[in-house]
This record gives C-alpha cells, structure tokens and sequence, in this order.
C-alpha cells in the first residue's frame, strides 16, 4: 500500500505544531478513497497527543486536492454497488471531514494550486483556511450531477453566508480566485505563491504560544455553537448523493468529464 500522508511532530514554540503533508506526487493529489483513510487516520492520530496544539494540513505544491477521484477503480466500483454497499462506502468522506473538525487541535490548511470538490470540503473542516495568491477553488459536483455533500454545505454557510454558498457550490465551472475567496470569508489568509504553508506554519506558531487548554477549551465552544444544528441540516448528504448518483444526469456529468466535454443535462 502506498503512503499518501505524512505526519512531522514536534515543530514550533515548545514542539506544539505538528504538519500532515497530504501528497501523491502527481501534481493533482486527488482524494482517492485509500488516500480518505490515510487522512481520517491522521486527524484521529492527534486524539491522546497532549503535546500538540496545532495541526497544519498541507496538499502538494501543485495542488491542494482535486477532489474525489473518479479514475480510481476502488471509487469507481461504486457503480456496481447495490444500495447498502454504497451508503456503507459513501461514509467514507463524511467520516474524513467529521475527524479533521472535532479535533481538539486547531487545525489550519495551507492550500497552493487548485482545492476542488472534496478538497474544498476537507479545507472547510478545518479552523483556519491560508490560499496563495496564485491559487484557486472550485465546487464541481452540481456540474457532475451530484450534491455537494461531506456536510460541506453547513460549513460553507457559516463561513460565507447564503447567498456566497449557493454561488459557489452552483455554479460549477465558476472558479473562485484567492481574493475573492478571502473577501468571501471562506479563507482567513493569504500567502505569496509558494508560500501558503509558511504563511500556515506562522499562523501556527501564535497560536501554539497561546495556553494549550484554554485554547482547545475555546475550539470546542466556538464550535459546538456554531454547528449545532449541522447534523439536522445535512443528515441527508450522503442519501441525497446516493439517490444523485443513480441519475442519468450524473452518468452524463462524469462521462463528459472524463471525455472532456460540454455536459448535456435533461433532469433525469
């Protein structure tokens, strides 16, 4: 088995910054469902460190993630699944997004490239969003006939409001640039191209020197206010995706991504 994740304690004022560097060394770094383990398994790696207070989550430098993988034979069995089978496989990314947000660590990711689909719904577990300049975000799956799922949209619409959440996760092909991100309020920061992790990294280091236990005290107020009523809003995603990927229209979606060309959508 390869090893997607990579894991370096120890960093930062008094060791209490730990990076987990995602990369699959192919300049696109997508979220294949043994790379969705690999992760889960590193956010649940920090549940008994009292050592760390920080954790930066970093893509590669071409690419953040582009999302769930689509090419991959594992993910693309899905198709011969009966019902069960999917909504048991389909866990798989609600359970990755769910580990990264109830750490008690602060979390922060470093986004360089591109962060599309998955990668965005990842990113947005997280604390702390820092996106080079030169990068960009993209929400693809209406466009492939699904629905944007992982509870990505409840975490959307705390960060960006209603109005930001439906333009970014509807209109497809749109890309939102790191500027507009940040004006958006879906990233905190930005960085020089290249230079995303440093700006994580330096984030990082205020926060590590702040007390560790008032710190993850705070986290856990701010978040269980904040997504409260989360689970009642998205206790659909994964069903909705699943009844999503049984359409004719999700068929054409991902045939035409993967001939590269203009889908053709009749509501079926």
């Amino acid at each position: 088995m390869t090893d997607f994740v990579s894991i370096e304690r120890g960093l930062g004022p008094e060791g209490r910054v730990a990076v987990v560097r995602f990369d699959r060394r192919d300049g696109i770094n997508a979220l294949s469902p043994e790379a969705m383990r690999q992760l889960t398994e590193a956010a649940r790696s920090f549940e008994d460190d009292g050592d760390t207070s920080v954790v930066v989550l970093t893509g590669g430098a071409k690419a953040f993630s582009a999302g769930f993988d689509l090419k991959d034979a594992e993910g693309r069995g899905r198709a011969e699944m009966d019902l069960g089978a999917l909504r048991r496989h389909l866990k798989l990314g609600p359970r990755l997004t769910r580990a990264w947000q109830e750490m008690e660590q602060v979390t922060i990711a470093a986004i360089e490239g591109f962060c599309v689909g998955g990668g965005i719904a990842l990113a947005v577990a997280l604390d702390f969003r820092v996106m080079a300049r030169d990068a960009h975000i993209r929400v693809p799956e209406i466009g492939l006939g699904m629905n944007m799922s992982w509870q990505s949209v409840p975490r959307m619409l705390h960060l960006m409001g209603p109005a930001r959440t439906k333009q970014a996760v509807i209109l497809a092909d749109d890309r939102i640039g790191a500027d507009e991100a940040s004006a958006w309020g879906l990233v905190e920061h930005l960085a020089e191209p290249g230079q995303a992790l440093a700006g994580a990294m330096a984030l990082a280091e205020k926060v590590a020197a702040q007390p560790p236990m008032s710190v993850a005290m705070t986290k856990l107020t701010v978040n269980r206010l904040a997504h409260a009523l989360d689970d009642l809003a998205s206790h659909m995603d994964l069903d909705q995706f699943a009844l999503a990927g049984m359409s004719q229209d999700h068929k054409e979606g991902v045939a035409a991504f993967l001939q590269r060309r203009t889908p053709r959508f009749r509501g079926r």
